[in-house]
């Protein structure tokens, strides 16, 4: 980690087994939640690549929809620090990077995080693609997940495949020594892993020695109003 210091704070640190497999939603769901039982939560997405422009400024939409869901309208300064590393190019982040001829600091994103940290009572960390995602020539979002040592949500995809990301990425979580939360299962496609739903929980949760927090089925959209109550227990132990 290159020396970077290990901080700490209330909220989570949600990653996933891949891109695509729902990190966004659940963090969505999480600061409605956290929202509507009081808490002053904020989301971060220190790493979006496949921004859109609009303005001259890069759009976040990862970020965008994390703050619609809770009903957040920060300034410009803050939405800086909810996103300090935009990048147009949809690709892995250390690339996204190169090809804007910039690169991407740890130490930058954990400072972004501490000012965060310092103004709100929680902060909810979305990580960008899977957790080895390269986020420079050195250091990967599971460097930034040690540097920030928030409890880790692991987001899993509920149909085939969803049994070998799953226990593979516990496994590099679990040598890194990251405090683990727990699972959430998410269904990406309306038909996505029926028929395998219970099986695939059962067996990651007996293999992998963890608890599958919640099964999150299809939704085209997040809704605010729509918080199951998986969720609103998990929040409840922030509030």
């Amino acid at each position: 980690m290159g020396g970077t210091k290990i901080v700490n704070g209330r909220g989570w640190f949600v990653t996933g087994t891949d891109t695509g497999v729902g990190k966004t939603h659940l963090t969505a769901l999480l600061l409605a939640a956290l929202r509507r039982s009081g808490v002053d939560a904020v989301p971060m997405k220190p790493v979006q690549t496949g921004c859109v422009r609009r303005g001259g400024l890069l759009v976040a939409p990862d970020l965008e929809l994390a703050l619609a869901a809770a009903g957040l309208s920060p300034t410009p300064a803050e939405k800086r620090l909810m996103c300090p590393a935009r990048f147009r190019t949809p690709c892995a982040p250390d690339l996204a990077a190169a090809r804007a001829g910039g690169k991407i600091r740890l130490r930058d994103l954990v400072a972004a995080y501490r000012q965060l940290a310092a103004r709100h009572a929680c902060v909810v960390v979305e990580g960008a693609g899977g957790i080895l995602a390269p986020i420079n020539s050195r250091e990967t979002m599971l460097d930034l997940m040690q540097a920030l040592g928030l409890p880790v949500l692991l987001v899993a995809r509920t149909g085939l495949g969803a049994i070998n990301h799953t226990l593979l990425s516990l496994a590099a979580l679990r040598a890194a020594k990251l405090p683990l939360v727990g699972v959430v299962m998410n269904a990406t496609q309306h038909s996505e892993g029926r028929g395998l739903v219970s099986s695939n929980r059962a067996t990651i949760e007996r293999l992998g020695h963890i608890k599958v927090l919640a099964v999150l089925p299809w939704r085209k959209e997040t809704a605010r109003h729509e918080i199951p109550k998986e969720i609103s227990a998990l929040v409840a132990t922030q509030a």
